[in-house]
């Protein structure tokens, strides 16, 4: 029987954290799986047996009898192919990832009939960014009566605690070219290029921003058709931040592009023990409302970014698992209302989120 939560990652740094809630929720049928069976047990036995441990390699053949008493899977570990999301949603299990990587969500997109035929659902971009930058990207739009521009900003604090999946990806993104949309066409940029000031607002205030290969940016063109889609990203040092443009545009990003040197970077970035662990997103849309141009910006605060990745995957893992979603393959914007960011941040202390409408000059509050 088909009653088991597989967390993929389960031990890693946010995998606990999900592991943790949904064993909560459903103590015994969550299961903390990687290739290491000596952390998963180790982790496992600090749940007090809410949740098994299991060794899973996901680039080797799934064992059918595995998936067939799982319900639904989390993915919390970055792959380069499909092959292991394919035999879930062939063997009738729900699927949900938290990758930020495009390039592989691309690959997943592509299996949406098959998960549509086997009845099933496959859940993308759920987590911080992507996940609730697409859901507030989403209300944004959904303020105005026609969008023609949504800029999303991301300030992570560099005192918040990281797992090595995500500093990994941050690193090799620093020196990365991607495209972005601009009117609809495809445009070339470099990360940590083209500089903007954004207001956060409130003890944040303004601070400059530079563009970032996020996931959400490559999206939301396609599942919103918003024409024009940017990405940016900060830190709440506005020195590390201006630092890293700098070498970037003396060309000393290309280093990381050496994996000697990437791995010092990755290495050095973990063992940061100073700074905050604030983060803040704003996404700021751009359109016409009642005839007239509009804008509407929308916040979103608070502590340990990996926190709410986590709490918005066991979100999304209740709603898989109770058989909400609509079958086939879609990113969390497609299927989440955005008001459903109000209950992922329910249970968390020190969170805020906000949206103004400035064409009519009024507070909407959420």
């Amino acid at each position: 029987m088909k009653e088991h939560i597989l967390v993929v990652g389960g031990y890693g740094h946010v995998g606990k954290m999900i592991c943790s809630q949904l064993g909560e929720l459903y103590p015994g049928r969550v299961i903390a799986a990687g290739r290491s069976l000596d952390r998963a047990k180790q982790y496992c036995r600090t749940t007090g047996g809410k949740v098994k441990p299991l060794q899973l390699n996901v680039y080797e053949p799934c064992d059918p009898q595995l998936l067939e008493q799982i319900r639904v899977v989390v993915m919390c570990l970055d792959q380069n192919e499909n092959h292991f999301v394919k035999s879930c949603l062939l063997s009738g299990t729900h699927y949900i990832d938290i990758s930020a990587s495009y390039a592989f969500l691309q690959q997943v997109e592509k299996l949406h009939d098959a998960a549509k035929e086997n009845g099933v659902s496959g859940l993308l971009s759920v987590g911080l960014a992507p996940g609730l930058t697409n859901l507030m990207a989403l209300q944004a739009i959904e303020l105005m009566d026609d969008a023609q521009q949504i800029d999303i900003t991301i300030m992570l604090g560099i005192g918040d605690e990281h797992g090595q999946a995500a500093i990994e990806w941050t690193v090799q993104s620093l020196s990365s070219s991607f495209s972005v949309t601009q009117g609809g066409i495809p445009h070339a940029v470099t990360s940590f290029s083209d500089g903007k000031r954004v207001d956060f607002g409130g003890a944040i205030g303004t601070k400059t921003a530079y563009r970032f290969n996020f996931s959400d940016q490559h999206i939301l063109p396609k599942t919103l058709g918003i024409p024009t889609v940017s990405t940016r990203l900060c830190f709440d040092s506005e020195v590390l931040t201006r630092g890293i443009a700098a070498a970037r545009s003396v060309g000393l990003l290309k280093l990381f592009t050496n994996k000697w040197m990437e791995q010092i970077m990755v290495h050095s970035m973990g063992r940061v023990s100073f700074g905050k662990a604030d983060f803040a997103v704003k996404v700021d849309g751009y359109g016409i409302k009642d005839g007239k141009p509009a804008v509407v910006e929308c916040f979103l605060r608070g502590k340990h970014e990996a926190c709410m990745t986590a709490q918005t995957a066991v979100f999304a893992a209740q709603k898989a698992y109770e058989e909400a979603f609509a079958h086939g393959v879609y990113h969390i914007e497609q299927l989440i209302r955005p008001n459903a960011i109000q209950s992922i941040i329910n249970n968390l202390a020190d969170y805020e989120v906000r949206r103004d409408s400035h064409s009519q000059m009024i507070h909407l509050p959420l």
